[in-house]
Parts: C-alpha cells; sequence; structure tokens
C-alpha cells in the first residue's frame, strides 16, 4: 500500500526522508495527477491548499486520510471515508495529552501557567499548547510562547544543536504550600516521523469507519 505525504514544508519533507515503514508499504510524494485506484493512505502535512483535491481522491479510492494540521476544516467534515485527525504525532506526548483531557479539570481552582517553545520560524498556532490550556482551564491566550533563540537558550535551556527544531511544554501548577511542574521536551525530527509510522500502522491494521476519529480514540482502544 502507498502513503502518501501531502506537502512542501519542513514537516512534509522530514515525513519524506524519515518516515521508516515496513513492506508493503511504500512512502511516495503526493501528486495532483495521482492516478491510482487502490486504497491509500494519505498524510496531509501541507497548509490546506490541495485539500480539495485530496478529499476527492480519498472519496474515489477509498483512501484514509491521516490530517496533522490543528484547526482543519475536516475536523467538522462528514466525510465518505475515514479521517485521523492527529495535532501532535509523538505517541508518548498524546498520551500525556490524553491524561490531561480527562484530569486537567481537577486543578480548576488552582494557579496555572502554560508555556510553549518552539523554533524561531514557527509561524502557526501552537496547537499542542492551546490543547494542553484548554485541558487545565485556560484559553489560547493564557499560553506564553517562547520564539527568542537567547530566552531559550538561556531560561528554558534548550540546547544549541536543537534550537532550530524542537518543541517544549511546560505547565505549572501552585498554591500557598505546594507547587507542580510538568514538563514535555521534544527535540529534532524523528520522534514525529516515528509517531506517524505507528499510526499509519494502526490505521492498516484496523477496519476503519468512515468517519472522522480523533487520535485520542485510538490511544484509547490500545491501537497505540
Amino acid at each position: 500500500m502507498q502513503v502518501l505525504i501531502v506537502g512542501s514544508g519542513k514537516l512534509a519533507t522530514e515525513m519524506r526522508n524519515e518516515l521508516s515503514l515496513e513492506a508493503p508499504h511504500m512512502v511516495r510524494r503526493w501528486s495532483n495527477d495521482s492516478t491510482a485506484q487502490e486504497p491509500s493512505v494519505v498524510v496531509h502535512a501541507g497548509s490546506g491548499r490541495e485539500l480539495d483535491d485530496i478529499i476527492s481522491y480519498c472519496h474515489e479510492t477509498n483512501s484514509t486520510l491521516i490530517e496533522l494540521a490543528t484547526g482543519s476544516k475536516l475536523e467538522i467534515a462528514s466525510p465518505t471515508f475515514p479521517i485521523v485527525l492527529c495535532p501532535n504525532t509523538n505517541v508518548l506526548m498524546l498520551k500525556f495529552m490524553n491524561m490531561l483531557a480527562k484530569s486537567g479539570k481537577l486543578f480548576k481552582d488552582y494557579h496555572i501557567e502554560v508555556t510553549e517553545s518552539h523554533q524561531a520560524e514557527k509561524r502557526s498556532a501552537p496547537g499542542t499548547a492551546i490543547a494542553i490550556a484548554q485541558s487545565l482551564g485556560l484559553s489560547a491566550n493564557d499560553v506564553v510562547s517562547v520564539r527568542d533563540p537567547d530566552e531559550q537558550l538561556t531560561t528554558l535551556r534548550i540546547p544549541a544543536e536543537h534550537l532550530g527544531r524542537h518543541a517544549m511544554h511546560a505547565i505549572l501548577i501552585e498554591d500557598a504550600a505546594c507547587r507542580i511542574s510538568l514538563e514535555t521536551r521534544v527535540y529534532g525530527a524523528s520522534p514525529y516521523a516515528d509517531g506517524v509510522a505507528k499510526i499509519v500502522s494502526a490505521v492498516t491494521s484496523h477496519k476503519l469507519e468512515n468517519r472522522v476519529y480523533a487520535i485520542d480514540e485510538f490511544i484509547e482502544r490500545g491501537w497505540l
């Protein structure tokens, strides 16, 4: 089965270069003139320009679409093929976020801070941090975003070799007597590629319905 990677940015390039799948899966670049009629797995890591073509392709070939973008119009779709929404592709991080989504309401009466850091050129909304904040009862505007390399080096202690590709999320929960700190750090590209490989394996190992799946459902079913 072919796995088609859609997009021309850094994440899509990393998927094409780093994604390692067992046979008979074959990683290929998406092309608008693709004529293959057998079911495929389409991984959308693009800006959304090609989304209508992708939807038509998946409808015609009964392919599964893995959506890596946050805030996609696919979140409210009624598809004729399976769609899997993945706001993050590091499986350990996804499990951590799932835990927060279930238990975050326990901390609603405490002082909470959420800080996130990504490479300086990141311009899109920090979807993972926003999801964490919302699980803890905060809004997107409460998230503190750090993009300054000097602050990342000195205050957040991001290794210099990972300034160009990292994701750090720090959560502080406290009252007058107790302080709890939770922190996640992802460096480099391979954690994302490894996660996508596991998600592709889960998609091809189970018969999916023609509907939208949140990746949390895969975690709760023990597929990841």
